[in-house]
């Protein structure tokens, strides 16, 4: 029902003069953008832009709220609402951030992030709500997410109070690209640790009474498989830690990684994998004790091209002139949890490039069109 009522309210006779009409503002746009990722906020020290967020929602007449686990919510009155959500936190290098523009791209200095994930996506919400309200447009109901910590494991998302919600359906702005770039899926994330304990002695005495936790750390990340293993499944190690001096046999040594994919098998098989290569590391070594913890962060979704959501989402960005690029992702959002319980969630490009990297921009173009796409997708006819 919602399809229907969201796609009715976007059955323009002229779309492109609804376009021309739509008062995104540009100049409003980019600043809005720079304001907010000058506000510091890696994960877990969301505070200062909840609290910002906080303020211009209410100045649109939204009600406010904050769960227990510091997530923010709006809401409003309004039967089947549309749920919007983005995510507050940053990564790091993401303190005292310099937001430039060169051209027609948002740019940081160069030794931060630019922050645009997830702040564009959180920028082309406001932008939409802004404009639909300026050209007194009729829109449907919506319900507002600003999940913390997506970016350590999608965890505020994952302690979300889904009690403050009506919402069935909805969109995340996290993807990488333009809005027209849509995910359809998603994988399984699974995060693992490796501790391995070994016996400490004086390097330059009496080696041989030491067993080097290092050296068995090491043999396990050599065996274990690393990289891309097929189009739809992955596995890196990315932290290795150990020892305490150079002279001493080093008798702790952890290392923790992941691996993702689309495939229950795949999953099943890399499980396989590391249980054999730590067997035989234990057998090989049995003075030394090497313990492992895995943990699923966030599950998998597949959505078909008839999910409503898909097919509305599509509708929208067609009509916009837009080519719709649907396709899966190798990375997980806030749209994994929502679709696990039970809100029917696309994510959508939100203008970001190169994120997690000093060299992230924004093409001001594309956060236009983002914007642009939150107004399509809640206006209604005048």
């Amino acid at each position: 029902a919602l399809f229907f009522q969201l796609s009715r309210g976007l059955r323009h006779t002229n779309y492109e003069l609804f376009v021309e009409e739509t008062m995104i503002n540009r100049e409003r746009l980019v600043k809005t953008f720079c304001d907010l990722v000058k506000i510091d906020s890696p994960s877990g020290e969301e505070d200062e832009i909840r609290v910002e967020l906080a303020r211009r929602l209410g100045d649109l007449g939204f009600a406010v709220q904050q769960d227990s686990y510091g997530n923010l919510i709006a809401t409003e009155e309004g039967d089947d609402p549309l749920l919007l959500s983005a995510h507050m936190d940053t990564v790091e290098p993401g303190r005292g951030i310099k937001p430039s523009v060169d051209g027609d791209n948002i740019v940081s200095d160069g030794t931060t992030i630019l922050g645009g994930d997830c702040k564009a996506g959180i920028t082309a919400i406001l932008e939409g709500l802004e404009s639909i309200k300026e050209d007194r447009n009729n829109r449907i109901p919506v319900e507002l997410v600003f999940s913390r910590e997506e970016e350590v494991g999608l965890i505020g998302a994952r302690n979300l109070d889904m009690s403050m919600l009506k919402a069935k359906r909805g969109v995340v702005f996290d993807g990488n690209g333009p809005p027209s770039k849509i995910t359809k899926a998603s994988p399984t994330y699974i995060s693992f640790k490796i501790d391995v304990t070994g016996r400490a002695a004086h390097a330059g005495v009496e080696p041989e009474k030491g067993l080097s936790a290092v050296k068995i750390a090491s043999e396990l990340i050599t065996n274990l498989p690393q990289g891309r293993m097929d189009d739809e499944t992955t596995m890196n190690v990315g932290v290795i830690s150990g020892g305490s001096v150079r002279n001493a046999v080093p008798e702790h040594a952890s290392f923790e990684g992941e691996f993702r994919s689309r495939n229950i098998e795949s999953l099943e098989m890399i499980k396989l994998d590391i249980n054999n290569i730590l067997e035989e590391a234990r057998s090989k070594y049995p003075d030394a004790v090497i313990e492992e913890t895995l943990n699923v962060e966030f599950d998998m979704y597949n959505l078909t091209d008839k999910d409503p959501m898909m097919a509305l989402v599509s509708d929208v960005i067609t009509k916009m002139g837009k080519i719709p690029v649907i396709g899966p992702s190798g990375g997980g959002t806030d749209a994994n949890i929502f679709n696990k319980k039970g809100v029917s969630c696309v994510c959508v490009g939100m203008g970001t490039r190169d994120m997690h990297t000093v060299r992230e921009y924004v093409p001001i173009s594309d956060l236009y069109d983002a914007a642009l796409f939150c107004h399509s997708l809640l206006a209604r006819e005048k």
